[in-house]
């Protein structure tokens, strides 16, 4: 029986056990009353009667008459008189009938009372024995009046008293209720607060599990700063804080090879031109800071465009990556913008920023992307300081001409259905933790993959329209299959609150596959627009779906403030993933990454694993499961 009940059953029992007592006390008191005063009513009576009666004559009529007087004003249920030697000379009898009070009470408080009597004399000898009891009914209605009464207020104090303890049960049963939670959340590696209550003993219970969890939250906090301070050494360049060459061609390498939102977009190339005369002129400590303002300007215009990365190729190169960005003239004009107020920021001497724009889409390959925008921005360099070029790009079949041709088509083909791919993502066994499934649409007769429609989606604003339909064709899949399912939701579905409230109704309706549905987002929205991330988790958790997040790496130091979100894994990006095997740095990261994981209560993932030497090592470190080019479900690297 839990505490609360117990509290409900002492105050309920605590509380009969008054009114019991309390009842049987005052009726008790009551009723040895009134019988003491109806037995000196019948002393009293019969002591006055048979005073009047010895002092008139004693012949029968006059006898009868007082006799009958006496017992006609109604208080009387026995009036007799006897001779001395026990002859009846007089006697009247009535009933006693009680309309207004319950027999069980009368039953049960029924008076004993013995009658009055008193010697009738006649002279100086005596006539006879007076015998005179009183009518009860009377007492009765009073002790009845009076239980009534009693129980009334009783229970108006009954009332007043549950409404009370209804209260201090209720200020008790909150707080344990979040002591609880907190404590089942600190089970499941979910390091919440709660706010500490007013009474004492719980406040102190509160304080100290918050204490914990604080504590364990900056554990947390420390270990992953350290890991991505490990991170930026190996990725990043010193200088400028910007990916250097290696793993820049890496997250290139896997936009190429994706089949997301990352699949298309755009890629520029900027130079600092002249950098040894930059260099000479300025001084080494100013040519740095100059880098570092160039690099943050990009790293902010891929902010802006939401998902970019920067990359320093060699000294004076740089090259920004914007997946879904193909609007090349449009942002090549935001470029131009930040790189003239680069060049106004340096007086001293004038900077020359040429830049060079290329579009990209899934299966172009790196080196050809590389060469042609090395190749644009040497023409670029020849138009002056603040030169551009367009290169151009692979040639690509337009499917639709127009805004509204593609509207209508992808309108048409998600009306058909979205097929599925389906890639395993394997644990150490070779056992399926799910497939990942990415999304297909039928243009012009062939399945297309999402690089090629997805741009478009996003520019048509289709995301939510999309995501549902994803979502439909998921859950369809595992009703047939009845094998686990992970899809991917737009950063733009999930700041949309009736999608999040449509995704939920289909859910509801679906609820044995929802809990082999996995649903994973870009680590860079969950961070950057956590307000939406926990909207979500909030409303889709309950119903026992698996959320997470997908391309975890740059930011993975801010994974820890995710720890009460309740995420069930975290996918590796690839760039920390590559040549594991021959790496002593990743494998220290990815290790610490798979511990705090694990602290957590959250699976490890990896992405982009090509070789089965590779999920060898990444299990080793303690990673949960593996997916890649190189995973296939027969395969079994343990």
């Amino acid at each position: 029986m839990s505490l609360i009940k117990q509290l409900w059953l002492t105050i309920v029992v605590l509380l009969l056990l008054a009114f019991v007592g309390s009842l049987f006390i005052g009726v008790s008191t009551s009723r040895h009353y009134i019988e003491q005063e109806v037995r000196i009513k019948n002393a009293d009576n019969a002591n006055a009667l048979a005073l009047s009666m010895s002092q008139l004559d004693k012949d029968p009529v006059t006898t009868e008459m007082l006799l009958a007087a006496q017992f006609d004003t109604g208080h009387y249920r026995r009036v007799e008189l006897r001779a001395p030697d026990g002859e009846l000379l007089e006697r009247r009898e009535g009933n006693e009938h009680i309309d207004d009070v319950p027999g069980w009470f009368v039953d049960l408080v029924r008076f004993e009372v013995p009658p009055g009597q008193a010697v009738v004399q006649d002279g100086w000898r005596q006539f006879g024995t007076l015998t005179l009891q009183s009518h009860h009914s009377f007492a009765y209605r009073s002790l009845w009046q009076s239980a009534r009464n009693l129980a009334g207020w009783f229970a108006v104090a009954g009332a007043v008293s549950l409404l009370m303890a209804w209260w201090i049960v209720r200020t008790i049963r909150l707080p344990l209720h979040s002591v609880v939670a907190q404590a089942r959340d600190i089970g499941v590696r979910r390091f919440t607060t709660s706010r500490e209550p007013r009474t004492r003993e719980l406040r102190e219970v509160v304080q100290a599990m918050n204490q914990l969890s604080g504590t364990v939250r900056e554990m947390l906090g420390q270990e992953s700063e350290k890991l991505d301070l490990l991170r930026r050494r190996l990725q990043h360049d010193p200088v400028t804080g910007v990916l250097d060459r290696d793993a820049f061609l890496n997250q290139l390498r896997a936009s190429l090879g994706s089949d997301g939102h990352r699949a298309s977009g755009s890629l520029a190339m900027v130079r600092l031109a002249r950098l040894a005369e930059v260099n000479q002129q300025l001084g080494r400590p100013r040519t740095d800071a100059l880098l570092k303002t160039l690099a943050h300007s990009l790293d902010q215009l891929g902010k802006v465009r939401g998902g970019g990365l920067v990359g320093r190729l060699n000294g004076s190169d740089f090259a920004l990556l914007l997946p879904g960005s193909s609007d090349l003239e449009e942002v090549g004009h935001e470029l131009s913008q930040r790189l003239l107020t680069v060049q106004e920021e340096e007086t001293s001497m004038p900077l020359g920023l040429p830049s060079a724009l290329i579009d990209y889409a899934q299966g172009d390959h790196r080196n050809e992307l590389l060469a042609s925008l090395d190749g644009a921005l040497a023409g670029a360099e020849a138009k002056g300081d603040r030169g551009q070029t367009i290169a151009q790009g692979a040639a690509r079949d337009t499917l639709y001409a127009s805004h509204a041709d593609w509207r209508s088509a992808l309108h048409q083909a998600m009306a058909q259905g979205v097929y599925l791919g389906h890639y395993p993502v394997l644990d150490a066994q070779g056992r399926l933790l799910h497939y990942e499934c990415p999304s297909r649409l039928r243009l012009k007769g062939e399945w297309r993959q999402a690089g090629v429609f997805l741009p478009w989606i996003s520019r048509l604003e289709l995301d939510a329209e999309l995501d549902l339909a994803v979502a439909r064709a998921a859950l369809k899949d595992i009703a047939q299959r009845g094998k686990p399912v992970g899809i991917n939701l737009s950063p733009a579905s999930i700041r949309d609150s009736r999608f999040v409230l449509d995704l939920r109704a289909l859910l509801r309706s679906h609820a044995e596959a929802t809990e082999k549905l996995w649903l994973e987002l870009p680590e860079s929205m969950a961070i950057h627009d956590l307000a939406s991330f926990r909207s979500l988790c909030r409303e889709l958790q309950p119903l026992g779906c698996r959320l997470g997040l997908e391309h975890v790496g740059a930011e993975f130091t801010r994974i820890a403030d995710l720890h009460d979100l309740g995420l069930a894994y975290l996918k590796i990006d690839d760039s920390l993933v590559k040549g594991v095997e021959a790496s002593a740095e990743q494998q220290t990261i990815l290790r610490g990454m798979a511990t705090l994981c694990h602290s957590l209560g959250i699976l490890a993932i990896a992405e982009g694993v090509d070789r089965l030497a590779e999920s060898r090592v990444l299990f080793d470190l303690g990673i949960d499961g593996v997916t890649g080019p190189g995973v296939r479900q027969h395969d079994k690297p343990a």
